[in-house]
């Protein structure tokens, strides 16, 4: 069943330049997608016109057949989605405990502790250290929390952009051994990330995007090859889906 499809979409900041141009994939329940390309391709307005954060100017998004397209960010949290920003993620002056409990107000008051407890079990780095003030956590940790408030409404589509920029490799390969466990729980996952060896050791799929447009979508283990890789990023090949 098709948990996400976006049908030629267009998107950015000023209608008349836009940055994502005429982009359709679909991405299926319990997936996970990552979506490469070199800088500037598109890839964080994308999921940022998903998720409510970028004007969207033509075509369509639909989560689990319903259109969403153009939905502020805080109704889409209630409709299954979540998202989790590069930059500005958590709250740096609030402890771990807070930075859930402000998250956990989207649900009713009877599943907020329980939820929060759920999510300590997943993160028990975090369910250590409930009152350590969030910015004193490592770089790894703090993209745990971030992962760990945009979990706790229990969304069935997660999307995150970078979640290892600026990451020593030792906390890369921490984010991506805790997303691999998010993945596993069932979850749709969709990642933006430059780190392309990680990306696609975790994900199925994947879809590179080229000058805003779709230049590849088709199995993680074809992009192994580093020539057709390099092909794409430079935009010198097109290939249709699946290719």
């Amino acid at each position: 069943m098709t948990a996400l499809a976006l049908t030629d979409l267009s998107a950015g900041y000023d209608r008349d330049l836009p940055i994502v141009k005429g982009v359709s994939f679909t991405v299926e329940r319990g997936e996970a997608v990552s979506i490469l390309g070199p800088n500037g391709a598109g890839k964080s307005t994308m999921i940022k016109a998903i998720a409510g954060l970028v004007p969207c100017f033509g075509g369509g998004v639909r989560l689990d057949g319903t259109d969403i397209t153009g939905l502020a960010s805080h109704v889409l949290v209630g409709k299954g989605m979540g998202f989790v920003p590069q930059t500005e993620n958590i709250f740096t002056r609030l402890t771990i405990l807070e930075n859930l409990q402000i998250a956990a107000q989207l649900l009713p008051k009877q599943d907020r502790a329980g939820r929060i407890d759920a999510m300590f079990a997943m993160f028990p780095d975090l369910g250590s250290r409930p009152r350590e003030i969030a910015g004193a956590l490592s770089g790894g940790q703090r993209q745990m929390l971030a992962a760990a408030r945009a979990l706790l409404t229990e969304p069935r589509v997660l999307m995150l952009d970078e979640p290892s920029a600026g990451l020593s490799p030792k906390l890369v390969g921490q984010v991506f051994d805790t997303l691999r466990r998010i993945s596993e729980t069932g979850v749709t996952l969709v990642l933006v990330e430059q780190n392309v060896r990680a990306a696609l050791a975790l994900t199925e799929r994947a879809l590179v995007l080229v000058d805003g447009q779709l230049a590849h979508d088709g199995p993680a283990d074809a992009l192994h090859d580093g020539k057709l890789l390099g092909e794409l990023f430079l935009g010198h090949r097109t290939a249709e889906a699946g290719s």
